[in-house]
């Protein structure tokens, strides 16, 4: 368990409840902090851009949080995210995408698909996400800094 992180909030459009569920149950079983954002009925139909607003009003004044936001395919949402400047989205699939995307752009949301992805991949995407630090050498914070 990363001790740096203090949060972890989750949010999904009716799409991604049952993907979220199931992180909420392994993150909670990790010892994480979680927070759910909702939506918890999958015939709770949501548009996914209220949710990355629910999720970025959330994370706004906890800078060590970190969110998970999941759609069925997962663009919507991390396109959605990335509109907040203070968030940094990334979709991934594979856990090596979402440990590359901490360690060399320090995302902070991690988007994931519900539609696509087998859940036991998911929640080692999760756990790669939550477990990478970032590499905050100069350049790397220059190039965030100018998205932020």
């Amino acid at each position: 368990m990363n001790k740096t992180v203090s949060k972890v909030y989750l949010a999904a459009d009716h799409r991604g409840v049952g993907l979220k569920l199931y992180l909420i149950e392994m993150l909670t079983a990790s010892g994480y902090a979680v927070v759910n954002l909702g939506v918890d009925d999958p015939e709770t139909s949501v548009d996914y851009p209220d949710m990355a607003k629910t999720l970025a009003d959330a994370m706004v004044d906890d800078p060590k949080s970190r969110g998970i936001i999941i759609c069925g395919t997962g663009a919507g949402v991390q396109i959605a995210a990335n509109r907040y400047r203070h968030i940094r989205a990334s979709r991934c699939d594979r856990p090596d995408q979402a440990r590359d995307d901490r360690y060399h752009d320090d995302t902070n949301v991690l988007a994931l698909a519900a539609d696509d992805m087998d859940i036991e991949v998911a929640f080692l995407c999760v756990q790669a996400f939550l477990d990478s630090p970032f590499d905050a050498v100069e350049r790397r914070i220059r190039r965030i800094e100018k998205i932020s």
